[in-house]
């Protein structure tokens, strides 16, 4: 699956910017460093309908821009929905937008965040791409994962919806360069013990690297796999 001699795309979907990269950003920058096509999705906008002044859309836009080619992504689609408003909209406007994205890509591999984060947008972009991983309507989809996203997965309170890794991607000699762009998301991280901080993000890289025998990992639930 994440074996560097593997090309099939990778799209990661991400509730808001910074979540794809908390959670999975190691595990992105292997398969993009190995020539691996990785495509990102940003389920909600900044909107000037939504109250956001002009110079705050123009920063995330300039912020989304400069991540993006931090990481080499081979696309980078972003949604036209309202953030924090997600579980507010019918279920298959979302399906239908991130269906169109998934067809397009035809990726191998989706990564879902979690459905029990604190977060409600990430409970939708969830559901909406679980939906989108039917190998009868979507056949390039072979494999389904959940990233953990700290200050999300972490402060989640039910107990029905524990995150319980079972998939640990190594990402020893990638996890200084995550630190790196994760640093590029400005107020979005900041001093420890904030869980959105650099410091945090190494010490849950290398607490799930001791449990996967590497120095620093990735940890995902696998949600769907096909031989």
């Amino acid at each position: 699956m994440f074996s560097d001699n593997q090309t099939g795309p990778i799209l990661v979907l991400a509730p808001h910017p910074d979540d794809e990269t908390l959670g999975a950003g190691g595990t992105l920058l292997r398969a993009i460093r190995s020539g691996r096509p990785v495509h990102w999705l940003i389920a909600t906008k900044m909107r000037a309908e939504d109250g956001w002044p002009a110079d705050k859309m123009a920063r995330r836009k300039e912020e989304i821009k400069t991540v993006a080619e931090a990481y080499g992504f081979a696309g980078v689609h972003i949604l036209p929905f309202p953030a924090a408003r997600l579980d507010t909209l019918p279920t298959g406007d979302l399906v239908a937008a991130i269906a169109a994205i998934v067809k397009e890509v035809e990726p191998e591999i989706i990564m879902l965040p979690h459905r029990g984060d604190a977060h409600s947008d990430h409970a939708a972009v969830h559901d909406a791409g679980a939906a989108c991983s039917k190998w009868f309507r979507y056949p390039s989809v072979r494999w389904t994962l959940v990233y953990e996203t700290l200050s999300e997965t972490d402060a989640a309170i039910q107990d029905s919806e524990r995150f319980h890794p079972d998939v640990f991607v190594d990402i020893t000699d990638h996890l200084d360069e995550k630190l790196a762009i994760t640093n590029l998301f400005g107020n979005e991280i900041q001093a420890f013990p904030f869980p959105r901080s650099l410091r945090a993000l190494r010490a849950l890289a290398e607490v799930r690297g001791v449990a996967s025998g590497t120095h620093a990992a990735e940890a995902f639930m696998l949600l769907r796999a096909r031989f």
